[in-house]
């Protein structure tokens, strides 16, 4: 199921990898009448976010590499940008510990609310707090932007 979705060998063995080892680790809450259901939706589940994930990256790479040249003065941008991610770092920095570690695994990382929970062994709605505040406390410091 996840070859033909995904249609790569590694990436679906890894898929097959995480779902039984999901499926491993959760074995004590888990109640399966049929593992064959279970198994075909998850492998399902994964492929989508796999796919929606690859065309997100191919998004934001493409706008990350545009050409300069579309810009009307490529100097001023450049200073400005850099401006801002000093002031985004600054304002990072000043988070509490615990939320900024949240947010950099988050932003910078690019991990999901339930690996950042795996990680930090905290619950993903802790997770969701931390990025919400983060997020906030962003906003504010970077109304004048």
């Amino acid at each position: 199921m996840c070859y033909h979705n995904v249609g790569e060998t590694e990436v679906a063995k890894e898929m097959v990898q995480d779902i039984f080892k999901s499926l491993w680790e959760r074995r004590q809450e888990l109640e399966l009448e049929k593992i064959e259901n279970y198994l075909m939706r998850a492998a399902k589940f994964k492929a989508f976010e796999y796919i929606r994930n690859k065309v997100n990256r191919q998004r934001h790479d493409k706008f990350q590499f545009l050409d300069c040249s579309f810009a009307s003065n490529c100097t001023e941008e450049q200073v400005f940008f850099n401006d801002l991610k000093e002031k985004i770092d600054i304002l990072v920095d000043t988070l509490p510990c615990q939320c900024k570690k949240v947010y950099k695994m988050s932003r910078e990382q690019g991990l999901k609310t339930t690996e950042i929970a795996r990680i930090l062994d905290i619950s993903e709605r802790a997770v969701e707090y931390h990025i919400t505040r983060a997020t906030g406390r962003l906003k504010t410091g970077l109304a004048g932007y």
